[in-house]
């Protein structure tokens, strides 16, 4: 995987939200069906619960808006479709790509889970405050930002967060590769680096000199439960760092469509291989990767296989899609970067599958954090018989005799042909 483009410096500025955080929440009151069960109560939060966090860049305000409240299956119950749309970096440049795929997703229904570069936050004169695990002060191989960019993103991710959607992270410099990449880092400079992102997040405001901007409306510290780290690279020490940290799951691992099981006490959300359609081997759910088995290092080839190589993700992450609803119902995993390659045509083909999938019948397209609260609350023999499921595979006397309740309670003895005891 590449390093994500840098953020565009000269970034249009929008107009900016309210300086009292109770405006930007203006669009999100109400209730509505959540993304698997009802939502729950009392959100969004009174402006008196509102606490400043720090210097003001990040705050208090309460349950998160827009939060489902995970149900456990009922016997006999099929699982919901669960699929997951993440974005690696999450900065909004002149492409507008952040702003745009949250309306997007509010149009249909749909949560998504934020991964930021912590760098995306911090200004270009301000770089050197990034010191680096095995690499020198101020180094970055995806830059740093503006100060209309670092505004621009954190409108960004307030109304996100506002909105329902998770907020991770995708770490700082993104490093790959060896001669100091994340794949040699061991776990205290995993730590070190999670520590960085989360100071970027939390003292923002003071770093850009945007005093007077509106603040975060999460604790950080809370609100950060899990990651994707770059390259999909590192990924033995840093869920050691994560799960010292307390973080939940981890989603830099590659897998079949299967059922998620736990590894280090974190949920593996592994990034999934699905049909790569005109080809005889199957491809990672993420707009990268098509890019290099099309085009290969060129982010913009040929202009007249754009179409073919967009529809090429769009069915591929389709057929994925099918297999598993009408199979063993594994959540989908799908990664993507707020990216122009190939003229756009992976947003184009993202975007096709979110209004395609996103508001059929049994299908929740949720966050990472949704999906962790809903595996969480599951009775862990059913996911146990559901990790026996292999790719595609649905139960073959129907989920009801695949999941049943507990068995009924033998007749008693001496009354032949007593009807059972319902528990």
């Amino acid at each position: 995987m590449a390093a994500t483009h840098k953020i565009a410096a000269g970034v249009a500025l929008a107009a900016a939200c309210a300086t009292a955080l109770a405006g930007c929440a203006s669009d999100t009151t109400g209730s509505k069906e959540g993304a698997y069960g009802p939502e729950k109560a009392g959100a969004p939060a009174p402006k008196s619960a509102v606490r400043l966090i720090g210097d003001g860049s990040t705050s208090y305000t309460g349950a998160q808006p827009h939060l489902p409240r995970p149900e456990r299956l009922k016997p006999g119950q099929k699982p919901p479709q669960f699929v997951v749309f993440s974005w690696d970096g999450a900065g909004e440049d002149s492409q507008k790509l952040f702003s745009h795929f949250r309306k997007v997703a509010k149009a249909n229904n749909a949560s998504m889970t934020y991964f930021l570069s912590g760098v995306y936050l911090l200004p270009e004169e301000k770089r050197d405050l990034y010191k680096p695990p095995e690499h020198s002060p101020g180094r970055s191989d995806i830059g740093f930002n503006d100060q209309h960019g670092i505004k621009e993103t954190a409108k960004q991710l307030r109304l996100a967060w506002l909105e329902g959607n998770e907020i991770g992270t995708h770490f700082n410099g993104h490093f790959c590769g060896k001669g100091g990449g994340v794949g040699e880092w061991s776990v205290e400079e995993w730590k070190d680096e999670i520590a960085q992102a989360k100071s970027f997040v939390k003292s923002w405001k003071t770093n850009a000199d945007l005093a007077k901007a509106a603040p975060l409306p999460f604790d950080y510290d809370k609100e950060l439960i899990g990651a994707r780290t770059p390259c999909l690279e590192g990924q033995e020490n840093f869920v050691k760092a994560a799960r010292d940290l307390g973080f939940r799951y981890d989603t830099s691992g590659v897998n079949n469509q299967v059922w998620p099981k736990k590894r280090e006490g974190l949920w593996d959300l592994s990034m999934q291989l699905v049909p790569f359609p005109g080809h005889s081997y199957e491809q990672l759910t993420m707009d990268y990767n098509f890019m290099v088995n099309q085009s290969g290092t060129q982010t913009q080839g040929d202009p007249a296989k754009r179409q073919l190589w967009g529809d090429q993700m769009r069915d591929g992450l389709l057929e994925g899609f099918r297999r598993a609803y009408d199979g063993n119902r594994a959540p989908l995993i799908i990664g993507n970067h707020f990216e122009s390659w190939n003229g756009g045509t992976y947003m184009r083909a993202v975007q096709e599958v979110i209004e395609s999938v996103c508001t059929m019948d049994e299908v929740r397209c949720v966050s990472f954090h949704q999906l962790v609260d809903w595996l969480d609350a599951q009775d862990p023999q059913v996911l146990q018989k559901l990790r026996k499921l292999t790719v595609g595979e649905a139960p073959r006397q129907g989920w009801a005799a695949f999941l049943p309740g507990r068995p009924p309670a033998p007749a008693p003895k001496g009354v032949p042909g007593a009807p059972a005891f319902k528990p």
